[in-house]
């Protein structure tokens, strides 16, 4: 997570639950038209009515806080069904389940892996792949996110 990530997780993270909700992560795409996406979860899931609401007040707290310099357009979602994954102890939850994996270096000749979730143990992901085990250091993980299965 980069530093200015996470500066804007420990401005937002205590909004957004006071609302009722989990901040699940953040995406901050700089550049032409950059993007401050926010993803928000509950038990009972996400409406379009949390996303506005949530986008209101974040929104009021960044204009008098403003932590980012320039323009940028403010989004608010659901993770939804494919969610991305954040922080390594989001992973526990979703044992099981695929996973797909960009990496920052190739294990197993691969950058880009869809696998089987087996274990979290301690900083390393196990995952099946074509029936075979690997470990996989979370430093490595570039990007993550679930693979719904539709069967």
């Amino acid at each position: 997570m980069s530093k200015r990530t996470e500066q804007l997780k420990e401005l937002l993270a205590p909004l957004v639950e006071d609302l009722g909700y989990t901040l699940w992560g953040i995406q901050y795409l700089q550049g032409r038209g950059a993007v401050l996406r926010l993803f928000i979860d509950h038990e009972d899931g996400i409406s379009v009515d949390d996303c506005a609401r949530v986008s209101n007040e974040v929104s009021g707290l960044l204009d008098v806080e403003d932590p980012i310099p320039g323009e940028y357009n403010l989004e608010v979602s659901s993770p939804g069904l494919d969610r991305p994954l954040f922080e390594l102890s989001q992973f526990d939850r979703y044992q099981g389940e695929d996973v797909q994996l960009t990496l920052l270096a190739p294990i197993a000749g691969k950058r880009k892996i869809t696998a089987t979730l087996v274990a979290v143990d301690g900083d390393t992901l196990e995952v099946t792949l074509d029936g075979e085990t690997l470990r996989v250091p979370y430093s490595q993980v570039d990007r993550a996110r679930l693979k719904p299965r539709f069967d």
